[in-house]
């Protein structure tokens, strides 16, 4: 795989389920409820939501609603939710470049600036990038090869294929095996929440496809939480570079858009590092 395909966006068809009962028995025991905790968590009473999973009642679009809130259920799913229900979707997606989140994108820009600099990005759910600072796009084309004058495209680039691939970003990582089994954890939970033949299924099937990926370790237990930082060792024309990531979201928005979006910050771990960026900003 060249380095353009490694950057290549994935694409694809999300998947619902068809059938109420099914997605809210699915999503009950994947967070691990009772029907009575569930009862409890939704006020609803526990004989209704027995009725509800078994199809022998139908949801107003407002018990939808509430059991997904109840739940934690992503928004794109409580849409998929209400459909199976035979509902409209209440959340919008929309474009950043949507007039109506011209705040979210100010506030994006001031999180990114902010983070200056050192290096700071804005993915997607599927780790499709969206946003960078000027640190972020410098840091990616110097360990590229790119013209500093190159401009950083955004869109198709996948940040999980560029950071796993052999010819991306991975033959500068010195703990790239960490780095792997940090991000197939992330791209996991979203593959089992949308099941089978998702995109995010999908981009999971090509990163496990790409050369060294699938030994590095057993596909990722989901009961074991992500680390909350994750270190990065580089290594590139003997400057060695030591960072940490944290990543964040945007709160409680109720746009699929915007909630769906991921701010993930690069920290120095050590004096060098801090120097190099600042030196470079």
């Amino acid at each position: 795989m060249n380095q353009h395909e490694a950057m290549t966006k994935n694409t694809g068809n999300n998947r619902y389920f068809v059938d109420f009962s099914a997605a809210l028995r699915y999503w009950r025991d994947k967070r691990g409820y009772s029907q009575l905790r569930l009862s409890t968590e939704s006020s609803t009473s526990q004989r209704h939501i027995s009725f509800l999973e078994s199809g022998r009642s139908q949801p107003s679009r407002e018990m939808v609603l509430k059991l997904g809130i109840a739940l934690d259920i992503p928004l794109r799913e409580r849409n998929g939710m209400l459909l199976a229900a035979g509902y409209a979707p209440a959340y919008r997606e929309r474009s950043l470049s949507d007039p109506e989140l011209a705040s979210v994108k100010q506030a994006l820009d001031f999180m990114l600036t902010q983070q200056t600099p050192y290096p700071a990005l804005v993915v997607d759910r599927l780790w499709n990038l969206v946003m960078t600072n000027a640190s972020a796009a410098m840091l990616i084309r110097w360990l590229l090869d790119m013209p500093n004058d190159m401009p950083l495209p955004h869109d198709g680039v996948n940040v999980l294929k560029l950071m796993l691939d052999p010819n991306g970003i991975r033959k500068h990582l010195q703990n790239w095996r960490e780095v792997c089994t940090d991000l197939l954890q992330w791209i996991q939970r979203e593959a089992l929440g949308d099941g089978p033949g998702s995109e995010a299924a999908t981009l999971l099937g090509e990163l496990l496809a790409l050369p060294g990926v699938a030994t590095v370790t057993r596909l990722p237990n989901l009961d074991t939480l992500a680390l909350p930082f994750l270190p990065m060792q580089i290594r590139k024309d003997n400057i060695s570079l030591n960072l940490f990531t944290s990543i964040a979201t945007m709160g409680t928005p109720h746009d699929v858009t915007v909630h769906e979006l991921r701010i993930e910050s690069f920290f120095p771990a050590d004096e060098v590092t801090a120097e190099w960026f600042k030196a470079r900003s």
